[in-house]
């Protein structure tokens, strides 16, 4: 018991700071990517309100998702939504006391479970069964969504068919708070779904899934439509514009 606790305690501090650094990095190397051209999808806004409610809508409903292909949309709203309903629910073991809002939250969780692993399915599905999809399909990808699917129906599994004690996981994640992590329960597929989650932490910066923070960054997305009105200038051709004027005066040149 005590070495399950132990490895469990050291396997969440590592994963926690892969995904912190991780993806700290990948924002850093995100901001400093150049972007020289303007070049928003249209119709695009043309105005930076227009732009954060072209985001808003990109977002919460994947409006683009939508115009492009109707039952990827469905299944990916579907998972991302149960998903958030998921993540809400599971924050009842990070704080003490619960928050009101959370506790009211919890029994929809159970349905969004239900709903991301639908919704994951459906995506994994097409993957095999539409031609263009399965010729561009890797490796990588079929692993993601296993990972993701494991992920989603050993919870739900703990949910309805193999209870465990859920006062003690909350203690042992309090207790990783305070660097003195409280007993885990051995139960197998508890464990099984701990490892799980601890290696999505691990691979989620290097892996496909950062398109969740990448889409503030994307240029067709967070550009305003306004080159007739305004010169767009990266800040690096800046630089070098306001460099050569110094250098054409330099008698040397």
């Amino acid at each position: 018991m005590a070495f399950l606790t132990h490895f469990y305690a050291v396997l969440f501090y590592v994963a926690a700071f892969v995904l912190i650094s991780g993806l700290a990095v990948k924002v850093v190397r995100y901001v400093r990517t150049p972007a020289p051209l303007k070049i928003p999808t249209t119709p695009a806004p043309t105005s930076r309100s227009g732009v954060a409610l072209r985001m808003t809508r990109e977002v919460v409903l994947f409006e683009s998702l939508f115009r492009g292909n109707k039952w990827t949309w469905i299944f990916g709203w579907i998972f991302h939504f149960g998903l958030f309903l998921v993540t809400l629910r599971h924050l009842r073991y990070f704080i003490e006391p619960v928050w009101a809002p959370i506790a009211l939250v919890q029994p929809f969780g159970i349905y969004g479970g239900i709903a991301m692993v639908i919704g994951l399915i459906g995506l994994w599905a097409r993957r095999f069964l539409v031609d263009r999809v399965r010729y561009i399909s890797s490796t990588s990808d079929h692993l993601m969504l296993a990972l993701l699917v494991l992920i989603g129906t050993s919870g739900l599994l703990m949910k309805f068919v193999f209870h465990t004690d859920v006062v003690a996981i909350k203690s042992f994640f309090l207790g990783l708070y305070a660097l003195d992590p409280e007993p885990l329960p051995a139960d197998p597929l508890l464990l099984l779904h701990l490892l799980l989650v601890a290696l999505l932490m691990i691979v989620f910066p290097y892996s496909k899934l950062l398109h969740a923070p990448g889409l503030f960054f994307s240029p067709t997305r967070n550009q305003v439509d306004d080159p007739r009105e305004r010169r767009h200038l990266a800040p690096w051709a800046r630089e070098l514009e306001q460099q050569a004027p110094a250098a054409s005066s330099d008698p040397r040149g």
